[in-house]
């Protein structure tokens, strides 16, 4: 069996072992589909320590199934090396707490797009530490209730290719991501191992992560980044320069009526979220009602922070 074959397998049976790739789908409960609120900086929920965002990058945030954790990616000083990933717990009284940094599963390299599994104990996240398969690529790792958070371990070189993946999304069988690797929906230069960002689909099951395929739905000849899905899969956003946004990178939407059917086309998610600027990483709380993002827009603490809208 190959290097690639034992790591993706390996990779696998930490997802399986949790209960990944057998859970029931179940529908958001009472999510509202009204239009989205004005975004604010995500500081701005009453009590919410004033660490949330720095003169920093802030950004490629998550929230965990209980809403209950705020993972996101900085760049702010006291990390390991480079962007780190950070958590923020939430507060009695509703607001974040202060963050502190996610040693167990940060490296001296680029550590980013955080995804936390709703069993509590699997999290996944994109890295450029050394040992990958090229650029950055995404790693997976299991909490041991005696031992703590294991060493994330390369989903391997099936699922990632020698350019850049991002913005995990694991619901059910299926892992969406991101990807720049050529072959995508735009043709690339014969030669080419990069071009434009895609989004990809690999479907799991208890062998395997199966080779990706782009899907055609969501992605154009454009950079298409970071998407998330809801928790019952029939809701996804992410991140795009595609034409028809306000400028730069924008937050789009889409949905299916059920896990087997084909992707709505894509909307832009409006001018009460979006910028001029890039806006990027969205990813949406477990009842559906509140979406965090990190954008670069004037006005804020740093390079990029985290925003927050609600609907």
């Amino acid at each position: 069996m190959s290097t690639t074959r034992n790591a993706a397998r390996t990779a696998l049976a930490l997802v399986a072992a949790a209960g990944l790739a057998m859970t029931t789908v179940t529908a958001v409960q009472a999510m509202s589909t009204g239009p989205w609120t004005t975004a604010v900086g995500a500081e701005s929920v009453a009590g919410t320590s004033m660490d949330l965002n720095t003169a920093a990058l802030e950004g490629c945030a998550f929230v965990a199934q209980r809403d209950d954790v705020l993972y996101f990616a900085s760049s702010r000083a006291g990390g390991l090396g480079g962007l780190d990933i950070w958590y923020a717990e939430r507060q009695a009284n509703g607001a974040w707490g202060a963050p502190v940094n996610f040693t167990a599963v940060n490296s001296a390299q680029n550590d980013l797009c955080p995804t936390a599994h709703r069993n509590g104990r699997t999290f996944l996240l994109a890295s450029a530490r050394t040992g990958g398969c090229g650029g950055t690529d995404l790693y997976v790792t299991r909490r041991h209730e005696t031992r703590g958070w294991a060493v994330p371990r390369n989903l391997g070189c099936t699922v990632n290719s020698a350019a850049d993946e991002a913005g995990p999304s694991l619901v059910e069988s299926e892992l969406y991501f991101s990807s720049n690797r050529a072959g995508g929906v735009t043709a690339e230069a014969p030669g080419a191992t990069s071009g434009d960002g895609d989004i990809y689909r690999s479907h799991v099951d208890d062998d395997a992560f199966h080779a990706p395929a782009v899907v055609t739905a969501l992605s154009t000849g454009a950079n298409d980044l970071r998407p998330n899905l809801s928790r019952d899969g029939l809701e996804v956003f992410f991140d795009s320069n595609r034409s028809g946004g306000l400028g730069g990178l924008d937050l789009w939407t889409a949905t299916r009526s059920s896990t087997s059917t084909a992707w709505s086309t894509p909307v832009d998610l409006g001018s009460a979220v979006n910028s001029s600027v890039d806006d990027l990483r969205p990813t949406l709380s477990w009842d559906g009602r509140s979406l965090y993002f990190g954008s670069v827009r004037s006005g804020g603490e740093g390079s990029q922070d985290l925003y927050l809208t609600t609907r």
